[in-house]
């Protein structure tokens, strides 16, 4: 999830070609309307798709939804539009019948209720079934409990977690003396990595036990139970599909590039597509396919996560709803496969049941492109003044769109989780090389202070950043020679000796005065070795 508000830039001539939605004959479906439950994010995409086609859109509101989160709309859909927005009333009969007097209000008949993100996927099943359409009902109560889902499928013969959850620490106790550390301690209701924490003693995790009951997640509810998981060793995949009356249709695989930053365990640092005919996709898509059957989600769209484990697959959660990030790997899946994507097939399964029949049973392998969604990193904090380091990455061969909130006067902070994370890129080209060169750039600049953007560190803020590349120059390396003063923030012994220097090789080490005098623009240098750095005379 992307923080709100964010900023779009896309690029004027992608060299994959068009990149936009195709049309549709806005009279074919003028007198329907569609209730869109919640939507936030990636809903709002399928929102507009299905405005799109020529639908009326009405938006129901959860009791309580958080007023902040209502804002995430993505700046690809600025041109959405709701007939009319409606909270959840105490009752569903009087929240149907609040939905048909608005809907007949102007001549409309609902035909279809859809989930518009993770808070509002039981309400769309109990309305949707209530009012008699679509829906995957409410046979497995909050089939998005975390708990539960490893229950059902643990019951259906498939790999499971082991675990222990409650919402007093009593229940979870004996589970955390007998489980091998680390362990996963998180809410059993969330989005994204909200309160996702890898605790290493049971200290830690009775302390983060505590932390998340008290905490209130980012959608705006009440954690009110907590999860203890074992810790699961391997890669972190992602299964899309889309589904109509049980058939399954897998629209994209990918792996989650997940790595510690910050002091954090699980920051996200991009998502890489994996092709459908590969050994690992082959191995997970019928083991998502049988935990879709075991939870009962037989329509719309899903987003299973799946880590593949030395005895195979094994869920780490299925979120029965479009996968997140503001639909912003829309262009890049419609590259890949050839035209189609998660959003328009979900949109496909509710609404034109010819279009869904003839989509694939699984994307193509090898794919049409090469792509990834790149997330950006914060390695510091401060206030932004500048962002020097947007500019170099619109230019890079592959850039397609960049989405973020940063921009000079924003406050930014180290990103632990998809909270704080900083915004993110697609980047998409034919030839493979260039990809991975682009993406080499982008990470080498996040660590480098200055780079990405330039900040005026706060007070609170000036430590030291273990994870940079070199810790954060007292005076930029832009200034004049003559005025240049470095404090690296080194041990004493190491910095002792550093002065106003006319002549910087009286005190950098032979490396990194080479790179420096090579560097046009000694903001975007490359990656240089901190222990190399500086050697005192």
């Amino acid at each position: 999830m992307a923080p709100l508000n964010v900023i779009a830039e896309r690029h004027s001539s992608s060299t994959l070609g068009s990149m936009g939605d195709e049309s549709y004959n806005n009279t074919t479906a003028s007198n329907e309307a569609v209730v869109m439950v919640t939507p936030y994010s990636t809903g709002c995409c399928i929102a507009q798709e299905i405005q799109r086609r020529g639908y009326t859109l009405i938006c129901l509101w959860n009791q309580g939804f958080s007023d902040d989160m209502k804002k995430h709309v993505p700046t690809s859909c600025s041109d959405l539009k709701y007939f009319a927005e409606l909270t959840e009333c105490d009752s569903m009969e009087d929240t149907i019948a609040a939905l048909e007097k608005t809907a007949a209000s102007g001549g409309y008949k609902i035909v279809g209720v859809i989930c518009g993100g993770e808070a509002g996927v039981d309400l769309a099943d109990a309305l949707s079934e209530a009012m008699g359409m679509i829906t995957n009902g409410t046979d497995i109560p909050n089939r998005r409990d975390k708990k539960v889902q490893q229950e059902l499928i643990k019951a259906r013969g498939l790999r499971s977690i082991r675990q222990a959850g409650g919402s007093t620490f009593d229940q979870v106790e004996p589970f955390l003396r007998s489980e091998k550390f680390p362990v996963v301690v998180k809410p059993v209701d969330s989005a994204g990595s909200d309160g996702v924490k890898l605790c290493h003693s049971f200290e830690e995790a009775k302390e983060h036990f505590h932390h998340l009951l008290s905490t209130q997640m980012v959608n705006g509810g009440t954690c009110y139970e907590v999860l203890c998981q074992e810790y699961l060793r391997g890669k972190e995949y992602v299964v899309d599909h889309v589904s109509r009356d049980g058939e399954h249709k897998t629209v994209m695989c990918w792996v989650y590039d997940k790595r510690p930053a910050n002091g954090a365990q699980f920051v996200y640092h991009g998502v890489i597509p994996v092709e459908s005919e590969s050994d690992e996709a082959k191995a997970m898509i019928p083991y998502v396919r049988g935990v879709l059957d075991a939870l009962g989600v037989r329509n719309g769209p899903s987003h299973g996560e799946v880590i593949i484990t030395e005895d195979g697959p094994c869920l780490v959660e299925m979120n029965c709803r479009a996968h997140g990030g503001d639909g912003n790997w829309q262009g890049l899946c419609k590259e890949l496969c050839g035209g189609y994507n998660q959003v328009t097939a979900t949109v496909d399964s509710y609404l034109d049941v010819d279009k869904f029949n003839a989509l694939p049973n699984s994307p193509p392998s090898p794919f049409l492109a090469a792509g990834e969604e790149v997330d950006l990193v914060s390695f510091f904090p401060g206030t932004v003044t500048a962002t020097p380091g947007f500019d170099k990455i619109r230019q890079l061969e592959s850039f397609v769109l960049m989405e973020s909130h940063v921009k000079p006067g924003v406050k930014v902070v180290k990103t632990v989780d998809l909270v704080t994370d900083i915004g993110n890129i697609i980047l998409m080209h034919h030839d493979r090389a260039v990809l991975e060169k682009d993406i080499a750039f982008i990470r080498s600049i996040e660590k480098i202070p200055g780079a990405l953007f330039e900040l005026e560190a706060d007070s609170e803020d000036e430590e030291e950043d273990d994870d940079a590349v070199f810790p954060m120059l007292t005076r930029t390396l832009s200034a004049p020679k003559s005025h240049r003063y470095y404090n690296f923030n080194q041990p004493v012994e190491q910095r002792k000796h550093f002065r106003h220097h006319s002549d910087v090789s009286d005190f950098v080490f032979p490396a990194m005065l080479k790179t420096m005098s090579e560097c046009k623009n000694p903001r975007v240098m490359p990656r240089i070795d901190s222990h190399e750095i500086l050697q005192t005379k």
